[in-house]
């Protein structure tokens, strides 16, 4: 039996369907706000809990051999945020705790290239840049890190224990709406598309899939392996996703000065509406930050190889517009 927590989030689901597809029998931790619509129709055994309760992971966990954790929490806000670092870091100690006494036999978390120290210029960014818990980008990859300093001393401590670290993802599967899934699809739908000069590394989310299931069954314990993808700059994704649909659309480059004044106002807005960021002063950063990313060593040696984003993106359109309607009645969590 297999755990997978996050199971309902981009790479959860997609890693659920591969799992399932292969045979494996896979109980999906649940939280019990979250919408389980992404799981539908699959053959999974869904169980609730909470990573920040330990007697419901205790549960969860009878008969498992093998955990993948993913459950966490997403945010670009800027500043200090005390649940995110709770449920990220927290939620990890406890999973791992409840892994080393449930005796499993592989222990696979997935982190994020956010949670590497920052490294400026084009400095290649790999598995020598070690994690950061004081100086990595955001609260988010402050949190990452601290979780994946767990997982590397879970290890050390003999627990079977492997990281791998996305850099962004985007593909089919979207339920939720990703920051750059929405991107995709407003784009997609002929909407107007303002942009600023920068570009990042992203991988399809069914890559990163398999590179999960590929450190469980390859990858050396106290090891991480970065699954990233391809260098894309923001216009020629939008220019991408003109050619994919032959739709046009108006894109509007903003000065990145007039960008970084409107990201500083932005954290107020989604504050007093209460809606979920998607453009504050750390994606800018992002966008800007260094993105010299390898993955040599998960192809080296787990045979990691990730597809090029023409077809990431053009699958990922094709699944929004054939699940369109589907895609506003999924609730966030």
């Amino acid at each position: 039996m297999i755990l997978v927590t996050g199971a309902t989030g981009h790479i959860g689901n997609v890693l659920v369907r591969k799992l399932v597809r292969k045979g494996q029998r896979v109980r999906a931790l649940i939280w019990r706000r979250e919408d389980t619509l992404p799981l539908q129709g699959l053959d999974v055994q869904m169980v609730e809990g909470d990573i920040l309760e330990p007697p419901s992971l205790r549960r969860a966990l009878r008969g498992v051999k093998r955990v993948f954790h993913l459950a966490g929490m997403i945010s670009i806000m800027p500043g200090v945020d005390s649940l995110l670092r709770r449920v990220n870091a927290e939620g990890t100690r406890n999973m791992l705790a409840a892994a080393r006494g449930a005796g499993v036999e592989s222990f696979v978390y997935t982190s994020s290239i956010h949670a590497l120290q920052n490294r400026s210029g084009e400095e290649l960014m790999d598995e020598d840049v070690p994690f950061d818990a004081e100086g990595a980008q955001g609260a988010y990859g402050r949190s990452k890190a601290e979780a994946s300093l767990a997982v590397q001393e879970a290890a050390r401590n003999g627990l079977n224990a492997i990281i791998a670290c996305p850099t962004g993802v985007l593909g089919p599967y979207d339920f939720r709406r990703s920051e750059i899934g929405s991107v995709l699809m407003d784009a997609a739908l002929g909407k107007a598309m303002p942009f600023v000069d920068g570009a990042y590394d992203f991988a399809d989310v069914r890559d990163v899939a398999d590179g999960l299931m590929l450190a469980e069954e390859k990858g050396r314990s106290g090891e991480s392996y970065i699954l990233s993808g391809q260098k894309i700059s923001v216009r020629y994704m939008l220019e991408t996703v003109r050619e994919v649909t032959g739709r046009a659309f108006t894109c509007i480059r903003v000065p990145f000065s007039l960008a970084e004044l409107a990201a500083d106002l932005m954290p107020y807005y989604y504050r007093w509406t209460n809606t979920r960021p998607r453009f504050t002063s750390l994606s800018l950063e992002v966008l800007r930050s260094n993105s010299n990313i390898s993955h040599a060593k998960a192809t080296r040696e787990l045979g990691y190889q990730p597809r090029t984003l023409y077809h990431s993106i053009a699958d990922a359109i094709a699944w929004f517009f054939e699940n369109r309607r589907l895609l506003f009645s999924v609730r966030e969590p």
